[in-house]
């Protein structure tokens, strides 16, 4: 009797070899879900690390309805909304979500650099302040304003002087004042603190633990770029972070220019314990985009 196996024809062991390695490879891509290296997007839910508190900004996502769009990021375990309208705000709290940043005084064009509307401002943050400390709100949004020709040491003075006169107020309420950073070259044109220097002056002559910078990544990617070595050399002075891919405040993925993996575990090693909210506007179904981008930052 013959015990040696019959010669396989090359068909027959192109066949075999097939099925050994795509056996192999489908086992080895379970794996590497199990261990966390591949996003398994069917597991997201509220399964989270939790070393950054993500959030996401409601106006990038304004065509789903906010009973629907609360219930969604809540499962993907974000735990907060910015920019909500407050009307809205028992929506998100049934879903425990926080509002996380609403509006405080001043308007994105016309801010806090306009010395002759400081009365105004102040009584928006008078108003605003409170209201946000009752309903468990951590944080208020103001800008600079545009330039329009002013000079870069008034327009500082000015935005110090409204703030000065606001600080003691959200100290007493435990509130942030967050001063946002855009870009002057895209998208707002004139606007005055767009580049880092501006806005950490600031931060540092009203010397309050409740007035900081709101850091827009996808606008200092814009602006200066260079973000890793900017978080790191001013992370306490920056208060509260957005996300947006460049080019186009798109998703967070391969179509643009950033790290964003790496911008992550550089805020988290940090410890930075306030909020990262995703502001991005989605060209593909949008939670599905929303939950790659909460997936890339739960570092």
């Amino acid at each position: 009797m013959n015990n040696r196996p019959e010669k396989l024809s090359r068909r027959a062991l192109l066949k075999m070899t097939s099925a050994v390695v795509g056996s192999t490879l489908i086992a080895s891509a379970g794996a590497a879900r199990i261990s966390g290296a591949m996003p398994d997007l069917s597991l997201m839910r509220g399964q989270l690390k939790g070393r950054l508190k993500q959030s996401v900004c409601r106006w990038c996502y304004n065509k789903i309805a906010i009973e629907d769009f609360a219930k969604a990021v809540s499962e993907m375990g974000l735990k907060g909304i910015d920019l909500l309208d407050p009307k809205d705000w028992p929506i998100a709290k049934k879903y425990g979500l926080t509002p996380t940043m609403v509006y405080g005084g001043g308007q994105l064009t016309v801010g806090l650099n306009r010395r002759d509307l400081h009365d105004k401002f102040v009584k928006e943050f008078e108003e605003a302040i409170p209201r946000a400390a009752a309903e468990g709100i951590p944080n208020i949004i103001t800008f600079s304003g545009n330039r329009n020709g002013m000079p870069e040491n008034e327009g500082l003075d000015n935005c110090v002087a409204a703030l000065n006169r606001v600080k003691a107020l959200a100290e007493k309420h435990n509130v942030t004042i967050c001063i946002e950073y855009l870009n002057s070259k895209v998208d707002h044109k004139d606007y005055q603190f767009d580049h880092m220097s501006f806005g950490v002056e600031v931060v540092k002559r009203v010397n309050s633990p409740r007035v900081k910078i709101l850091l827009d990544l996808y606008h200092v990617q814009i602006m200066e770029g260079d973000l890793i070595r900017k978080i790191k050399d001013n992370i306490q002075h920056i208060g509260h972070f957005h996300t947006g891919g460049n080019p186009g405040r798109h998703e967070l993925d391969d179509t643009q220019e950033v790290n964003w993996r790496g911008v992550a575990r550089v805020i988290a090693d940090l410890k930075f314990d306030g909020w990262v909210a995703h502001e991005f506007v989605p060209t593909r179904d949008p939670l599905t985009s929303l939950r790659e981008a909460v997936q890339l930052f739960d570092v």
